[in-house]
């Protein structure tokens, strides 16, 4: 019995069998982003077990019953080969415990990038068809990789090719998401064809070509630009920058025409010069017109390019201009029209209108002023050698006191100076009566009592003069001199004469700046020396030029 029990413990595998089997299932290679369940069989002593996964390294792992053998995992984003192993613990009701692994392979899954070339076409011709000699813009930025672990830049590399056509790639960069090149200029109608290659992140690559058609040399138009569509008054400078080019030697040289389809036929400068300028006829509703630059080369192409310009009567209620009349480019002055610097001010209003020719006047002055003078009872005075007294502004319809000479001591005299005061100004600071350095004929050297002194003399026969407002007192400085004083000495002698820099003359009106207990403590007054404004405190000695009528 002894040997018969010790023959059957003796076996050929010694090893105990374990208390729980477990099977993990077999090793497996998967793709990238797969989702996979894993599940594990076992055996205990008893029909009741616990599973509980492991992984090395580490990944998320779902296992919502651990009753039983199952649990999934999504294999991550990659570029390289992962390893992943997956150990499955389990333990049966009476505490025995088993294990076992397996093994994941995830290997990366590579979508090729998409490569797309955006082609900047010529406007008038057929898809991918170009003039020779144009400068040909390819753009690759919207080429894109669905799968790039890289969302910013999913393209790692461009390049481009010329895979057929005359050679145009020669000296530029061809890395870059965009290729520019000049189309060749052939005797005959040719073709060049271009493929971009783009990699992305991961290696894979996607090629696109295109292929453009190009025309020959002669049948290749200038490119004509007429300019900017635009709108002036009657009398005002009408702008016709053309602009006109040809790639083509053999095409030049261009020969220019300005063509317009208005009755009334503005005047232009220069018919046959791609810059000139036109005058804008007097009408007396708005009327639009359209300017044609017609271009024709050496070889009998002729393309044509259009403006519409607006002119519009002149406004019924007139503003005096500037007086200003040169132009300027970003380094000169010029006394003629500069079509490539625009909208100057030596373009536009009563200045250049009355230098154009159409603007008649009642009287006279510089550039677009228009004054007459006043005798002591407010009649015209038509003899330039006679005195006057006032200035009548022809435009504006205000009259204006005229000063005399700084060393007479006539109350008009320019040398006089007074400080701003106004005794019912609504509640504002009132001013000064008597303010510092003003030195004058009356009393009292303020503004106030100066007025009140002129209505009591009837100056040329009205007794209605005040301080001019601000606007007003603009209204009549001459900017465009280029010395004091800054208005028609003509019509207005004696403003700055004698007097030193600065010469400030009052206006009515009080400024926001330098308020003192809810009070403006300043007025507004314009220097005639410089053209310059600027608020005073209102005690400062200026001068004053009163007006009448207007508002």
């Amino acid at each position: 019995m002894l040997g018969c029990s010790g023959s059957a413990l003796d076996s050929d595998n010694d090893t105990p069998t374990p208390n729980v089997l477990v099977n993990a299932g077999a090793d497996q290679s998967i793709a990238e982003q797969t989702t996979v369940t894993l599940s594990a069989q076992a055996t205990g002593k008893t029909d009741t077990l616990t599973y509980t996964w492991r992984v090395t390294p580490n990944i998320t792992i779902t296992q919502n019953d651990n009753s039983v053998g199952t649990a999934t995992f999504t294999a991550p984003v990659t570029t390289n080969i992962l390893t992943y192993t997956f150990t499955v613990d389990v333990t049966d009701g009476n505490g025995n415990t088993g294990e076992d692994s397996v093994v994941y392979q995830v290997n990366p899954v590579n979508i090729p990038p998409y490569a797309d070339i955006q082609v900047t076409q010529f406007e008038g011709l057929d898809h991918n068809q170009f003039p020779a000699g144009y400068r040909v813009i390819l753009n690759a930025s919207a080429s894109t990789d669905t799968d790039s672990t890289d969302t910013d830049n999913p393209i790692a590399a461009y390049l481009w090719q010329q895979t057929a056509g005359e050679s145009v790639l020669t000296g530029i960069s061809l890395q870059g998401d965009s290729l520019a090149f000049t189309t060749p200029i052939l005797g005959g109608a040719n073709s060049v064809t271009i493929a971009m290659t783009v990699t992305d992140q991961e290696g894979a690559e996607s090629i696109e070509t295109v292929t453009l058609n190009i025309l020959s040399s002669a049948d290749t138009l200038p490119e004509v630009d007429a300019g900017i569509s635009h709108q002036v008054f009657s009398g005002e400078s009408i702008n016709l920058n053309g602009i006109a080019s040809t790639p083509v030697a053999a095409s030049e040289p261009l020969f220019v025409t300005w063509l317009n389809d208005f009755e009334k036929d503005p005047q232009i400068e220069n018919l046959n010069a791609l810059k000139t300028v036109a005058i804008a006829p007097a009408v007396t509703d708005t009327e639009t017109v359209t300017f044609t630059l017609r271009v024709e080369d050496a070889q009998g192409n002729s393309v044509d390019d259009s403006l519409t310009v607006t002119i519009k009567p002149l406004p019924i209620q007139a503003l005096n201009d500037t007086g200003v009349i040169l132009q300027a480019s970003d380094s000169q002055i010029f006394s003629t029209y500069q079509t490539d610097y625009p909208g100057q001010d030596g373009q536009r209003g009563q200045d250049i209108i009355y230098a154009n020719g159409l603007s008649e006047k009642a009287g006279r002055g510089e550039q677009g002023f228009d004054f007459t003078r006043l005798d002591a009872i407010g009649d015209e005075v038509d003899d330039e050698t006679s005195a006057w007294n006032c200035v009548r502004d022809n435009i504006t319809g205000l009259i204006w006191e005229s000063k005399s000479a700084a060393f007479n001591t006539t109350l008009h005299s320019s040398s006089h100076s007074y400080s701003w005061y106004q005794s019912d100004d609504e509640g504002s600071f009132d001013g000064d009566q008597n303010g510092i350095n003003t030195s004058c004929s009356i009393t009292n050297c303020n503004t106030e009592e100066y007025i009140a002194e002129v209505n009591s003399q009837g100056l040329c026969n009205f007794r209605d003069w005040r301080l001019p407002t601000h606007n007003e007192l603009l209204s009549i400085l001459h900017l465009g001199r280029a010395a004091a004083p800054m208005i028609d000495a003509n019509y207005f002698p004696s403003t700055t004469a004698s007097l030193t820099a600065p010469v400030w003359y009052w206006t009515q009106d009080a400024s926001a700046d330098g308020f003192n207990n809810e009070q403006a403590q300043n007025a507004w007054a314009i220097d005639f020396a410089t053209g310059n404004d600027n608020f005073l405190n209102k005690s400062t000695a200026g001068r004053v030029r009163l007006v009448r009528a207007g508002r």
